[in-house]
């Protein structure tokens, strides 16, 4: 028996075997060896006490893959079992739905939950486990799910909202009802703490933290318990910084658990099959014992514990925690002097971040153990540039800011691409999703005999590109490479590409003839940028010149070696947006308005799929003045006279004002002009980057706002869209790249060209600079027409803040 226990042990990862299998610390176990009936006895005890009713009894397939981890040969399994979600019982859908959650299929989960809810208020609130039928109360369940999946996708308040409707009153402990429901308790007061932390109510999420540290884990079952208390309470402590408390917690009560584990995985037969009833929390442990240690200068054993975790097939179904696992892995690397392979470790985690396209945001780098997945490709990028690789550099910033528009587009399929079918869009966008999941979950699936993985995922990948080219570089990480980017940028540019994460800033420079990179300091730059933004919008100061002097040395002044065109085009990254670059000031006090013209795009492969400039003229104009909202202090009188002078100047052209100037004739005439001007208000929502919009008249069946929503929807054929407007190019900015606005909406619903505004804009300023930018269009490129109508404007408001909010994003001609 001794040595059947100690074969048991030995099958345990490595960090649980150490624990469990020292001579020392199970001598009082293994004492019992020479006395079998002794051992029977204490075998059964333990395992009553560790789970009662679980471990005494055989189960079925479905689960045993739950409880050792398997997720995503659960889901398979599940959806064989499940042909009707309608109609499935509680009992069914309690298993799809907890698959669901584990590999991250949002769009499938809440609608199963939706469907468990329905049983719920219905009465069929019972989950059976195991053949003795022993129920448990799973009401509390589905917001416990749904507060989860809110915390993975960023949406703190949802989260708070649905962890508080489950945390309700329990049973009496030691009750068979007060174990099962212990466990949904102690969910959702993570979740409590960890959304009340990401949303900067510390106050809270400390009330929510001390109650997770004072539940009382009893005597039924409380060796699992404390364990399962012990690894929720360690994702806090990781949040918060705390990696010592966090380590410290983790490994309590381990010698307990994994003896106790062993005994029931050998009770129950699941150590004979090479499994374990408890990999589904000891895979998480695992994970967050190991960052841990390297958190806390633990190099070796981090080095070891990781290595064996990435050989393990249960982290390959945990794709959140694979990423992560595999960064600080190449962490490590690094600090061992091993560039290869920290590079290898870096370029897999990159690949299994852009395989979880729809699992981006998930709960692993909400609780601290990384904070977001640029540091995958910051780290990767940094690498790059010191080995002198810059063209493998530039491409993977380019891969690392295609994502975050993904990101929020990752649940919305009514995309609207020009030249494309809607419907078939649709179906490759799903066929798409089908094989991103498929993907996570290869590795079970072909040991039950399904035909997915990567070679379905490409053909998933073609299948965008042939449908909607435009759209394909928004779902599938399709960098273009820079070899092919150069013949794209003019024959008199260049291109100024900005990444940065942390203290490293890298400004690469392509020209058709070369790629060049400089490091920068980065040091500071979010303040300084701040400081900048505040005082140029203050008219009537000019204390702007100093951070405007200063950004210019940091941003500009090392690149005037390598620029040398007098076009240039900026690809900004983070706080960068916000800069007006055409008001920084060089030493000598002029401004870079003076000497070169600029336009952005959010990324350098935009080129690639911008539309090639109209053939047939300047086309037909259809401008919105001064919309009706309802509200006369939100008239605006030069913005309904600049775009009567607008519309004047152009043929063909149409105005719409007031009660006309509305969200349904925009849908109903705007893909008829070549040409669209908006002066009015606009709205940013850096909560909801998607709902930022433009407040056009309100009519009965709407609100009025055309949003960035809207435009992923339509489809438009625009040279040129005016964004005459408050903050009309400000968006949020994701992690990984760009601002999600307005900008971007037009520019992917169709339009080659759009001017918005960084801030609040003067009325009466804008409508002179208006009229100067459309008088040059009849003779200069665009980005030379604004950048004209700048320098006049200037002559009569010389502060920036009348002229400099101004940008063209997109082509110049």
């Amino acid at each position: 028996m001794q040595r059947l226990l100690c074969s048991t042990i030995e099958k345990m990862p490595n960090g649980s075997r150490d624990l469990a299998c020292e001579a020392p610390r199970t001598a009082p176990f293994l004492a019992l060896g020479h006395r079998p009936w002794v051992w029977m006895v204490a075998i059964l005890a333990a395992s009553w006490w560790l789970c009662p009713p679980a471990v005494a009894n055989w189960y079925d397939d479905k689960d045993r893959l739950e409880a050792n981890g398997q997720y995503g040969a659960l889901e398979k399994v599940m959806e064989r079992e499940v042909l009707d979600i309608a109609h499935a019982t509680t009992a069914k859908l309690v298993p799809l739905c907890v698959a669901y959650s584990k590999v991250k299929r949002y769009a499938k989960l809440f609608a199963c939950l939706d469907h468990l809810e329905a049983n719920v208020r219905a009465g069929d609130n019972l989950d059976v486990a195991g053949p003795t039928s022993m129920k448990s109360n799973i009401a509390p369940l589905p917001d416990v799910l749904r507060a989860e999946a809110y915390l993975e996708l960023a949406q703190y308040d949802a989260a708070a909202a649905a962890a508080a409707r489950s945390d309700k009153p329990f049973p009496e402990e030691n009750s068979l009802s007060y174990y099962s429901e212990f466990f949904l308790r102690v969910r959702a007061l993570t979740v409590l703490t960890l959304a009340n932390f990401f949303r900067s109510d510390r106050k809270a999420a400390e009330r929510y933290q001390s109650a997770l540290e004072n539940m009382s884990t009893g005597f039924v079952g409380g060796i699992v318990k404390r364990r399962v208390k012990n690894i929720a309470l360690t994702k806090t402590y990781m949040a918060s910084g705390r990696y010592d408390l966090a380590l410290e917690t983790i490994r309590s009560g381990s010698l307990g658990f994994n003896v106790g584990s062993a005994l029931a995985d050998l009770l129950i037969g699941a150590s004979a099959r090479g499994q374990s009833w408890f990999a589904y929390a000891e895979i998480p442990k695992l994970f967050m014992l190991n960052r841990c240690l390297l958190e806390t200068g633990q190099v070796a054993e981090a080095k070891a514990g990781y290595d064996e975790l990435l050989k393990m097939d249960q982290s390959r179904e945990n794709g959140e925690i694979l990423w992560i696992a595999l960064y600080d892995r190449g962490r490590i690397a690094e600090k061992e002097g091993d560039r290869r392979g920290a590079i290898a470790f870096y370029r897999r985690g990159v690949d299994i971040i852009e395989q979880q396209r729809a699992s981006i945001n998930t709960e692993a780098n909400k609780i601290g153990f990384v904070g977001d997945k640029q540091a995958v490709y910051g780290r990767l990028i940094a690498m790059l540039v010191d080995e002198g690789r810059t063209g493998e550099a530039f491409d993977y910033v380019e891969r690392s800011k295609s994502r975050a528009l993904v990101d929020m587009l990752a649940a919305k399929k009514d995309f609207a691409a020009q030249g494309a079918n809607p419907e078939k869009i649709r179906q490759v966008l799903a066929q798409l999703d089908a094989a991103d999941n498929a993907a996570r979950v290869q590795d079970e699936a072909a040991k039950l005999g399904e035909g997915i993985g990567p070679r379905n995922l490409e053909v998933a990948r073609r299948e965008v590109q042939s449908a909607a080219p435009a759209l394909s570089t928004l779902v599938t990480v399709g960098a273009v490479p820079s070899d092919e980017l150069k013949v794209l940028v003019g024959a008199q540019e260049a291109l100024v590409e900005y990444y940065y994460l942390g203290q490293d800033l890298y400004a690469f420079v392509l020209t058709r003839e070369s790629l060049q990179v400089v490091k920068l300091d980065a040091k500071g730059l979010a303040e300084e940028v701040q400081a900048f933004r505040r005082m140029i919008e203050e008219p009537s100061s000019q204390d702007w010149q100093g951070p405007a002097r200063a950004l210019h040395r940091r941003l500009w002044r090392p690149l005037e070696g390598m620029v040398i065109a007098r076009q240039v085009i900026v690809v900004p990254h983070g706080v960068l947006h916000y800069v007006p670059f055409v008001a920084l000031q060089q030493t000598d006090g002029s401004l870079l308005l003076d000497r070169i013209g600029f336009r952005s795009l959010p990324s350098a492969s935009v080129l690639k799929y911008l539309k090639p400039r109209m053939v047939n003229g300047e086309g037909r104009l259809l401008a919105f003045g001064n919309p009706d909202l309802g509200d006369p202090k939100l008239d605006l009188r030069f913005a309904e006279a600049e775009a009567r002078l607008v519309a004047g100047m152009t043929a063909n052209s149409r105005l719409l004002v007031r009660r006309d100037a509305s969200k349904s004739n925009f849908k109903n005439v705007a893909a008829l002009f070549s040409r669209l001007h908006f002066a009015t208000h606009g709205r940013f929502r850096a909560d909801d980057p998607l709902a930022s919009g433009l407040y056009l008249a309100k009519e009965a069946q709407d609100d009025g706002v055309l949003t960035v929503s809207d435009l992923y929807s339509m489809s438009l054929d625009a040279d040129l869209v005016t964004l005459s407007a408050c903050e009309t190019g400000l968006g949020r900015i994701a992690n990984g790249d760009d601002v999600v606005g307005l900008t971007r909406g037009f520019l992917y619903a169709g339009t080659r060209s759009i001017v918005a505004s960084l801030w609040s804009v003067d009325d009466e300023a804008t409508a002179g600079l208006m009229k100067s930018f459309y008088e040059n269009l009849a003779t200069m490129s665009k980005d030379e027409s604004l950048r004209d109508a700048q320098r006049r404007t200037r002559q009569t408001f010389p502060h920036p803040y009348y002229w400099a909010a101004f940008g063209l994003t997109g082509r110049a001609d």
